[in-house]
């Protein structure tokens, strides 16, 4: 059954797009905001694609592609 429309709450994911170093991109990779912010601002963003790249690259028998750059979406720039 369909959710009513307001019934999750907002705020519980940031996105972020990600670049790669071969310069693909993957864009709105969705962080839990609980691990966001306080002194590493968004480095905990990182390592938790990172964790979820390795984990597709095992599935799919390839190996991870480093990431080169990470974006929060929507943030501006500097």
């Amino acid at each position: 059954m369909a959710k009513k429309p307001g019934t999750n709450p907002k705020g519980e994911f940031a996105f972020f797009n990600v670049v790669y170093e071969d310069d693909s991109q993957r864009s709105n990779r969705r962080v839990p905001s609980e691990l966001l912010g306080g002194l590493d601002g968004d480095e905990p963003a990182r390592n938790f694609i990172m964790e979820q790249d390795r984990e597709i690259a095992e599935k799919g028998g390839r190996p991870a592609l480093e990431i080169k750059r990470l974006e929060r979406v929507g943030a501006k720039k500097k």
